[in-house]
């Protein structure tokens, strides 16, 4: 094939949306798809015909995807196939790497499309090693480019990134702002397109995080009419699990149940075990916040714990997964344990999005108030205030500084009764 025939194709699909299998229903497998996307398969002139059709693309449009291979196509089709087995090996750095000289040699070859998407991809891999600015930088470059004026795909799929990207920095109203933008630009894509769930997600969540819950609320809404019967299973498990954690937050428990047992049902670790051990922790934590303290719960933890060892994680994963263990201590009055726990994680708490590290200075205050050390709860609930503040959950600092409250006025109440009894004292003398 010529000059990134499965590159054209990806950038095709994904400008329009549309997944591998839904490109593929009926006549092509994804893994099939997949193998036609990454140079491992060659494609018969009926395939061809046959996807162009699919894309609404006119035959002649894919005369130039049959060229004699370049020798710079050949290294490109070589960089990006390294990219995708390091991928696939959770090998990061390396698939950064690799990406990163894939996207160098298209755009030597003026290959714009390839370069846009294995940009996008170094951009995904130094977002799961926690690099959030670098990632940040990358895909503000990839958004000041024609293509992503140009493609709605591709739009919506760079802002959905740049808004996970400022929530994962504790920049909720920001995150928020691009997410909103990814919604609007994906209406213009097909109905149940994975971009616009994808769009939907990042919204979802940082509205959520905000304590803008009946506006998440009504995003999730938007994004069920989104699904039908032919939905894929997974996607359908991924809805079901975003669902699930809004209302479990808006203590809708009967409703945030059912969602996540059908989330449950629908991923499968032997699909995505990364996934599978996301929702894990994202369900530990969301029954947590709602004070669900069951067996259900605790066998949430446990598979998040045995996914991560599995999968390994960034140094964030590992905090996010611990912070929920010593939730469950606090939760199950096992405070002394919840405290050294929570001590550990506050070492590394700059490793975590400033509203995480919050919720870790706002439990431990919380705990230490419990153990009756109200001196140093003072100090990290004054610290959980600050981030709650610089975040902007408004909600969440609200709810700092009411525990603040408490415990001076509990101070002001014991100070006064000590000197009551003094001068009841000095009167008796």
């Amino acid at each position: 094939m010529g000059n990134g025939f499965g590159e054209k194709l990806r950038a095709e699909r994904l400008e329009r949306g549309l997944t591998q299998a839904e490109l593929g229903k009926d006549l092509y497998s994804p893994s099939y798809i997949s193998l036609l996307e990454t140079g491992r398969r060659e494609p018969t002139a009926e395939v061809i015909e046959e996807l162009a059709r699919r894309l609404e693309l006119a035959p002649k449009a894919l005369e130039a995807w049959s060229q004699p291979v370049s020798v710079s196509d050949a290294e490109y089709v070589l960089a990006g196939l390294y990219a995708r087995q390091a991928w696939d090996l959770r090998d990061y750095p390396l698939a950064a790497s690799h990406a990163a000289a894939a996207a160098q040699i298209a755009l030597e070859a003026r290959n714009t499309s390839a370069w846009w998407n294995m940009t996008y991809m170094q951009a995904e891999c130094v977002m799961k090693q926690g690099q959030l600015k670098e990632c940040q930088k990358i895909i503000q470059h990839l958004l000041e480019h024609p293509m992503a004026t140009e493609s709605a795909g591709l739009g919506v799929r760079a802002r959905q990134m740049l808004a996970a990207v400022c929530h994962g920095q504790g920049q909720l109203a920001t995150a928020v702002e691009h997410a909103t933008e990814a919604v609007q630009l994906s209406l213009q894509l097909p109905k149940g397109s994975t971009l616009i769930i994808g769009a939907h997600r990042a919204l979802i969540g940082a509205l959520a995080e905000s304590g803008k819950l009946d506006e998440a609320w009504k995003y999730c809404e938007s994004m069920m009419a989104q699904m039908d019967e032919h939905s894929m299973s997974q996607l359908a498990g991924e809805v079901a699990w975003v669902v699930g954690n809004v209302a479990f937050m808006r203590h809708d428990y009967a409703e945030g149940i059912k969602h996540h047992e059908r989330a449950a049902k629908l991923l499968s670790p032997a699909n995505d075990i990364e996934l599978w051990a996301r929702f894990n922790k994202a369900s530990a934590a969301v029954r947590l916040s709602s004070g669900i303290v069951e067996p259900e719960t605790l066998s949430a933890i446990e598979r998040a714990e045995l996914a991560l060892s599995i999968v390994g994680g960034n140094k964030t994963d590992q905090l996010e997964v611990a912070f929920i263990r010593a939730r469950w201590l606090y939760l199950t009055g096992d405070i002394l344990a919840a405290v050294a726990k929570l001590r550990e994680i506050h070492a590394d708490r700059s490793e975590l999005a400033r509203h995480t590290a919050g919720e870790v200075s706002f439990l431990l205050g919380k705990a230490l108030k419990a153990a009756g050390e109200n001196a140093e709860a003072l100090v990290y609930l004054e610290e959980a205030q600050a981030d709650f503040t610089a975040a902007g959950a408004a909600d969440r600092v609200q709810q700092a500084m009411d525990s603040l409250l408490e415990i001076r006025l509990a101070e002001r109440r014991a100070q006064a009764a000590n000197q009551a009894a003094t001068h009841a004292s000095n009167g008796a003398k």
